[in-house]
């Protein structure tokens, strides 16, 4: 299926890993998705203390969230990804996840260190918006 969201790059900016902005077409379903957090199905935080164990959980869970949504990766047109810390290198561990995979989907997102989540023992998060044909 082909996302109803097109991908927007400039030659005028920066060569970043991801688009910078995404146009979603007129008659199309939005799907808001909550954070997805690093928690097992029995609410326990995974991979403590690891910023890309934790992401790679929440894409696993974001995955699964937009699937009962009836979408993919591939419908997500913009992500938000928050990560408790203020070192630039653990931004980049849970970035370098979330960045392989969507692949070459590479929506605009936004990456911020943040000083505390939710859950006990929480790293990363995961925000997202898709869009679905109508």
């Amino acid at each position: 299926m082909v996302s109803p969201a097109r991908l927007v790059r400039s030659a005028e900016l920066c060569d970043a890993p991801y688009a910078y902005g995404a146009v979603v077409e007129s008659g199309v379903q939005l799907v808001f998705l909550a954070g997805a957090c690093p928690l097992e199905r029995d609410g326990t935080t995974a991979a403590v203390g690891d910023y890309a164990g934790q992401a790679a959980k929440c894409v696993e869970n974001l995955t699964e969230a937009l699937r009962a949504a009836g979408a993919s990766l591939e419908d997500v047109v913009s992500t938000r990804v928050l990560v408790a810390s203020t070192q630039r290198s653990d931004l980049g561990s849970a970035w370098d996840v979330v960045h392989e995979a969507f692949g070459e989907h590479d929506v605009p997102s936004t990456l911020l260190g943040v000083t505390v989540l939710g859950y006990e023992d929480q790293l990363v998060e995961i925000e997202a918006v898709a869009a679905l044909p109508d």
